[in-house]
């Protein structure tokens, strides 16, 4: 097969006249040094080893991501790697030579310029702070090689709250807060189409309203739908439909899996540890009526679809600290030895509303809050993220899947609670998210 490049420019690339794509495919091995060239105008561009000039909008910024394909003379990168290149602004660090540094990783950037003292400084995923002179001057380029393309944030663009993701196989679906719950479809959760619903219309009959927080989980060879929803006697309860395809049709049980005396449970989630056993966790909706909101859980059955034991609280919102008045949006995972137990604290119609994260060495608990919480925030173009999904993505990467507002328009719909994606990292034993939420353009996950 001949060498090409697939050449995948950045969110802030001034797209040339009648070119549809973000990308370009070029024959031979394109190279780029990672200079990005401020102009006359305002803007920059990046000058490839074809000749090629894309052109970006500001003085710095230049995101291009470089995929070889087929037999490419000289080393094509076996793995995605990361070229950071400084502009002139950089503040340069003791005995560094270069302006640039290489990373054999993806190394992303949420595009947030921030203050430092007098300077201004980026915040990289890795850790590394780069600072430059003077205010608003993050003169800052990324080249990418062999990370398989770029995306940018939002990845579903309208209001699309409290996602709940799924994998199966090499596909993901997707379901979020809403009417029936509209079911989407992508193989690399950036990229969604709209497949159908995830609850026939007037089902199930217990439920009234407020169909609130799906999860779709395969148990088995069955799949399985978990959701929140106002009984018809006023309080929530949890519910399950059942389907033998991802893509269903879901059948409703006829009855909740769950249901608790007023305020009622809202918030489900299911787990399976690596030791097999079945869990569903829930938030206590005492918020509602002015009371604490403990998170709970309970064994499940092999089928996911029966109670077993008895509940467990693992551990309610402190008021004093930023959780609030509410913690809610539990999800579990296990990892290194550990049970990590994300969730959302504070107002969800707000931008005080951040994801936080604990720790335990038994799903039951006890659980110790990160230290560094919450680990998401408001920041940069977004507002309040929270309420979504942990898990892996298609090239292995830990990812979070979770909606925010659009900074500036907390509680306006539309554009509503928007789907964000991003990556997290483990240091010491705990997750971080220090590049998110992002606006800028990074490889795929």
């Amino acid at each position: 097969m001949p060498c090409t490049t697939r050449i995948s420019y950045g969110s802030n690339w001034i797209r040339a006249a009648n070119h549809p794509n973000d990308f370009d495919d070029a024959p031979g091995a394109v190279t780029w040094d990672g200079v990005c060239t401020p102009d006359a105008a305002g803007n920059s561009f990046a000058t490839l080893s074809n000749g090629w000039k894309p052109y970006f909008t500001g003085r710095s910024g230049c995101i291009i991501a470089l995929d070889q394909r087929g037999s490419c003379p000289g080393s094509t990168p076996t793995g995605c790697r990361t070229r950071i290149s400084y502009g002139a602004a950089w503040l340069r660090a003791p005995n560094h030579p270069n302006d640039f540094d290489d990373v054999s990783a993806a190394v992303t950037w949420d595009g947030v310029c921030r203050a430092s003292g007098a300077n201004s400084m980026a915040q990289l995923s890795n850790g590394w702070g780069p600072t430059f002179a003077g205010a608003n001057r993050c003169d800052l380029s990324l080249r990418y090689q062999q990370c398989g393309g770029l995306y940018a944030n939002p990845v579903v663009d309208t209001d699309c709250p409290d996602p709940g993701v799924m994998k199966v196989g090499d596909t993901y679906y997707m379901a979020c807060t809403g009417g029936r719950y509209r079911l989407r479809r992508s193989t690399n959760l950036v990229d969604w189409t709209t497949v159908g619903w995830v609850l026939p219309a007037g089902q199930p009959s217990w439920a009234a309203n407020s169909f609130w927080a799906p999860e779709l989980h395969q148990v088995g060879a069955t799949f399985l739908a978990y959701f929140s929803a106002r009984h018809t006697n006023g309080t929530f309860a949890i519910g399950a439909a059942v389907a033998t395809s991802p893509e269903g049709p879901y059948t409703p049980q006829a009855a909740p899996l769950l249901q608790v005396p007023s305020p009622g449970a809202i918030d489900v989630h299911f787990f399976r540890s690596a030791a097999g056993q079945n869990y569903l966790l829930w938030k206590i909706d005492g918020n509602a009526v002015g009371q604490q909101t403990p998170l709970r859980i309970q064994p499940l059955s092999a089928d996911g679809l029966t109670l077993t034991g008895a509940p467990t609280t693992l551990f309610t919102n402190n008021p004093a600290s930023w959780e609030g008045h509410v913690i809610e949006a539990p999800w579990m995972i296990e990892t290194g030895g550990y049970f990590y137990l994300f969730y959302s604290g504070n107002a969800y119609h707000n931008a005080n509303y951040a994801v936080g994260v604990a720790r335990a060495s038994s799903p039951l608990g006890p659980f110790t809050r990160s230290a560094n919480n919450p680990i998401l925030r408001s920041r940069g173009a977004w507002a309040g993220p929270g309420h979504g999904s942990v898990l892996k993505g298609p090239r292995g990467d830990w990812v979070h899947l979770y909606h925010a507002w659009v900074a500036g328009q907390t509680n306006q719909n539309p554009p509503g609670r928007q789907v964000l994606l991003d990556r997290l990292q483990f240091e010491n034993g705990w997750p971080v998210m220090r590049a998110a939420p992002s606006l800028s353009s990074q490889p795929l996950p």
